[in-house]
C-alpha cells in the first residue's frame, strides 16, 4: 500500500473508530498524554499512527507505551520511546500535541504535513514495540495503539503487560541488534547481580531480604519472575501483588508523599522495605522503627548512595572518569552537602522534570541522576565503556586496578541505562548496601535531611513567574527574588524557591531551614510574597 493510501486509511479508521471524544486541547510532556481512560482512544489510535512515522523517520524501532504510572487507576496514558531507549525528543513533542488536537476531518492533512516538513522516508519500515500497564483501561487503548500503527502501515509487536522500563529496554536491545525480551532482560540483570553478590558474602548489619510493595500493578508482576533468578542472593517478601486497587493506599508515590508505610505491607520494626509506582519506574525505600517512627530513604538517598559508591569504584580502578550527581532544586541541602563536601563528588543541577536530569547527566563521563520520588539511574559514556573494558583487558593493569574495573562492569550490566527503572535500580542498591554492610538504619545515618516545607500558592497566570539557573532564580515578576532573598536571608541554613506548574495556575514553593519549624515559617512568608506580587487569588497563605 502506498504512503497516500495509508493517510486516507488512517483517516478514514480515525473518523469510524476513533473519533475525538473531547474538544479539549491536550499537551504532550515529560509523561506524554495523560488523562481520563475514557476519553484517550483516539489519542493512542493517533499515537500509534505517529509512532510509525517516528519509525520510518529514524529508521529504527519505537516504542510506545500505555499507562498512567503513579496516577489513580481511572487514568491511563501513552509515550512514546526513540531508538535508544530515551524519551521522545523535544521538537517531536509539539508534533504529537498537533496530531492529538488536530479535528477529524484534518487529520489526513496533518499526517502529510508531518510528513513533507520531517523529510520522512515512507518506503522504511515503521517497527513499533508495544507494551501496557496493569490498569482495566490498558488492554482497550493497545488495540487502538495497534490499530493506529496497522493503519499507518507499520508493524507492531505487542509485549503486553511490562514495566516501563523493560520497553524502554527493547526497544534500544531492538535498534542494538540485540535480544529484546523478558528474558534477556531478566538474565541481564540478575547475572550481574549474581556475579558482584559473589564477590562480597553478606556481613555487618545487612541481611539479604526486603519486603515489597508493588503497587497492585506491573511491577509486582515481574519482581516475582525475576526474584526466582537472583540464586538466594537476596529474597523478596512481596506483597500488594494485584489485588487491590493499582496506587490506591500503597505504592512509591503514597510512600512519598503521605509520608508512612503503605497498605497491606506487613512489616517488622527496622526491616527494610521498598515501594515501587504502577509502571515501576519510580522506587523508595522505607522502614519503621523500634518506636514505630516512619523512616523515608527517596531519591536523594539513593543518588548519594549510588555516587558514592561509583565514586569509590571509579577512585580504585585508577580511570580518568568524569563522575557527577545531578539533582533538582527540590533536592534536600542534606544531601547536596553530603555528596559534594564530604563524599567529593560533583554536583550539577537540573530543571524539574526527569528528561532535564538524563540531559544534564550525558554531560559527565558518568551522570548518576534521581528525582526525590525515586525515578532516576545512571548513565556511562561510550568512553566510559571503552576505559572500563581495556582495564580489564590489557596484563599491564594492576591487579586492584583491574578488579575494581571488573566490578564496574558488573554494576553497568545491573543499571538500565535507558531510564529509571525501579526493578534495576533495587538490585543496584542492594548491591551497594551488601557490599557496606548496611541495613536501612546505616544507611539512613550517613546524612541528616534538613526539614524542608513544600506550599503551592494559587495565581490568575503562573505564566507571570519565570526562572533561571535550573528554576533557583525567579526572574519574573520584578521584585519577587529579591524579596525571596530578603527572606532567607533571616534564617539559618535557608533556601527557598518558587516555580510555575506545569499544568496548573499555582505557583509552588519550596523552602529548607534548620528546624521544622523555621522551614514552614519561611515557606510561608515567600507563598505570601508569591501570592502579593504574582496576582495571588484568594485569601493571602496565613504565616505561623
Amino acid at each position: 500500500m502506498g504512503p497516500s493510501n495509508c493517510f486516507i486509511e488512517a483517516a478514514q479508521v480515525g473518523r469510524n473508530k476513533f473519533a475525538r471524544k473531547v474538544d479539549k486541547d491536550v499537551h504532550y510532556g515529560t509523561a506524554g498524554f495523560r488523562e481520563k481512560a475514557e476519553v484517550l482512544d483516539h489519542i493512542i489510535y493517533r499515537m500509534g499512527l505517529l509512532a510509525v512515522l517516528r519509525a520510518k523517520h529514524k529508521n529504527a524501532t519505537i516504542g510506545l507505551m500505555i499507562t498512567a504510572s503513579h496516577n489513580p487507576e481511572p487514568d491511563n496514558g501513552v509515550k512514546l520511546i526513540d531508538p535508544r531507549g530515551e524519551m521522545l525528543e523535544a521538537s517531536w513533542e509539539k508534533i504529537a500535541s498537533k496530531l492529538a488536537n488536530a479535528s477529524d476531518d484534518d487529520l489526513e492533512t496533518v499526517l502529510n504535513d508531518i510528513v513533507s516538513s520531517e523529510n520522512i522516508d515512507m518506503s522504511n519500515e515503521g517497527s513499533v514495540f508495544i507494551g501496557r500497564d496493569t490498569r482495566p483501561s490498558s488492554p482497550r487503548l493497545a488495540a487502538a495503539a495497534v490499530s493506529g500503527v496497522t493503519a499507518m502501515c507499520g508493524r507492531a509487536q505487542d509485549y503486553a503487560v511490562v514495566t516501563t522500563p523493560m520497553l524502554h529496554f527493547f526497544v534500544a536491545c531492538r535498534n542494538a541488534g540485540a535480544e529484546a525480551t523478558e528474558g534477556a532482560y531478566r538474565a541481564k540483570l540478575s547475572a550481574a547481580f549474581n556475579k558482584l553478590c559473589a564477590r562480597v558474602k553478606p556481613s555487618g548489619h545487612y541481611k539479604p531480604h526486603v519486603v515489597f510493595d508493588g503497587a497492585n500493578g506491573v511491577g509486582a508482576l515481574k519482581m516475582k519472575e525475576l526474584a526466582g533468578y537472583l540464586s538466594n542472593n537476596l529474597t523478596v517478601d512481596i506483597h500488594n501483588e494485584g489485588s487491590g486497587k493499582l496506587n490506591h493506599m500503597c505504592g512509591a508515590d503514597y510512600v512519598k508523599v503521605q509520608q508512612r508505610a503503605p497498605e497491606g505491607v506487613p512489616a517488622s520494626p527496622g526491616a527494610r522495605c521498598v515501594s515501587v509506582d504502577g509502571d515501576a519506574d519510580r522506587l523508595v525505600y522505607f522502614f519503621t522503627g523500634e518506636d514505630g517512627a516512619f523512616h523515608l530513604l527517596d531519591g536523594d538517598r539513593i543518588a548519594t548512595l549510588v555516587a558514592g559508591y561509583l565514586m569509590e569504584l571509579v577512585r580504585a580502578s585508577g580511570l580518568a572518569i568524569n563522575l557527577g550527581l545531578v539533582q533538582t532544586a527540590y533536592a534536600n541541602g542534606g544531601s547536596t552537602h553530603y555528596i559534594a563536601d564530604v563524599l567529593k563528588v560533583p554536583v550539577a543541577c537540573a530543571k524539574t522534570g526527569v528528561k532535564f536530569l538524563h540531559e544534564k547527566a550525558l554531560e559527565f563521563d558518568i551522570g548518576v541522576y534521581f528525582e526525590a520520588n525515586g525515578h532516576g539511574t545512571v548513565i556511562a559514556s561510550e568512553k566510559t565503556s571503552r576505559l572500563i573494558k581495556d582495564a580489564i583487558s590489557k596484563a599491564e593493569v594492576p591487579p586492584g586496578q583491574r578488579a575494581a574495573a571488573e566490578q564496574l562492569a558488573d554494576v553497568f550490566d545491573v543499571i538500565n541505562q535507558t531510564v529509571g527503572d525501579a526493578l534495576s535500580d533495587l538490585l543496584l542498591v542492594e548491591t551497594i548496601l551488601r557490599s557496606k554492610g548496611w541495613d536501612a538504619r546505616d544507611w539512613l545515618g550517613t546524612y541528616a535531611d534538613l526539614p524542608n516545607r513544600q506550599l503551592k500558592v494559587t495565581v490568575q497566570d503562573r505564566r507571570v513567574v519565570q526562572t533561571t539557573d535550573a528554576e533557583r532564580v525567579c526572574v519574573s515578576p520584578e521584585g519577587l527574588q529579591s524579596k525571596i532573598d530578603e527572606l532567607v536571608a533571616k534564617f539559618e541554613r535557608g533556601r527557598a524557591f518558587v516555580r510555575p506548574s506545569g499544568t496548573e495556575d499555582v505557583v509552588r514553593v519550596y523552602a529548607e531551614a534548620d528546624s521544622q519549624r523555621s522551614a514552614d515559617r519561611l515557606a510561608a512568608l515567600v507563598a505570601a510574597a508569591v501570592h502579593q506580587v504574582a496576582g495571588g487569588v484568594g485569601d493571602a497563605p496565613a504565616v505561623p
